[in-house]
């Protein structure tokens, strides 16, 4: 990488699992923000081995405690492809995750030959610009993708999503009344983490039926 920072991996889950689902954090919290710990949890409970890293901006900002901006999209897809390699066995890794990391993750998938793709609140558009698209390459992704999204979630709503002409190799899974980190509103009686749970349970039968097809 163009800015070389050690990568630093953290695994959870299982060491023999058929698969490894590697997650990126989103732009502005670390990969052990309590939504990315709560994917995690789920995940690994249905056997999975889970992998997570940060972006060489968010490493620094943990060295010293210093917020930065993300890293140019050059080096953080360096950064996914370096991630891959370290971890090994593309046809047995599912990639992804949140926002920003799974965008990027979108943009790489095809290139590195993984499983799957999973994106959780994948970011379309900036919040009030539905103009200012980022759905270009996700027309002709030829990688299986599962995109969970809330249905209030202001970086897409499901109207706007629909018109987009999305690669017939994603599937949607929307989140009831989430937003961008899957939170619900008081009033449906619903939580996060129930949230976070079914879209777990999504994510487990995607992943089962790529595991069908071989």
């Amino acid at each position: 990488m163009s800015e070389k920072t050690e990568i630093v991996l953290r695994f959870d889950g299982p060491q023999d699992a058929s698969v490894t689902i590697v997650l990126a954090h989103g732009a502005g919290a670390a990969m052990d923000s309590d939504f990315m710990n709560m994917m995690s949890d789920g995940l690994v409970a249905h056997g999975y081995r889970v992998a997570r890293f940060e972006f060489p901006y968010m490493a620094k900002t943990r060295q010293d405690g210093r917020k930065r901006a993300p890293d140019r999209a050059a080096v953080l897809q360096e950064c996914w492809g370096d991630v891959v390699a370290q971890i090994g066995h593309p046809e047995r890794l599912v990639i992804g995750g949140k926002s920003m990391g799974g965008r990027v993750a979108s943009m790489m998938a095809d290139e590195l030959g993984v499983m799957g793709l999973v994106c959780l609140g994948y970011p379309f558009h900036p919040p009030a610009k539905p103009e200012t698209l980022r759905v270009t390459h996700l027309k002709t992704l030829r990688t299986p993708a599962l995109i969970a999204h809330g249905t209030r979630d202001p970086f897409g709503r499901p109207d706007e999503v629909a018109e987009y002409g999305l690669s017939p190799a994603i599937s949607l899974h929307w989140v009831a009344d989430g937003d961008h980190d899957f939170v619900p509103r008081i009033s449906t009686g619903r939580t996060q983490a129930d949230n976070i749970g079914d879209a777990v349970l999504a994510m487990n039968g995607f992943i089962r039926r790529l595991l069908v097809r071989e």
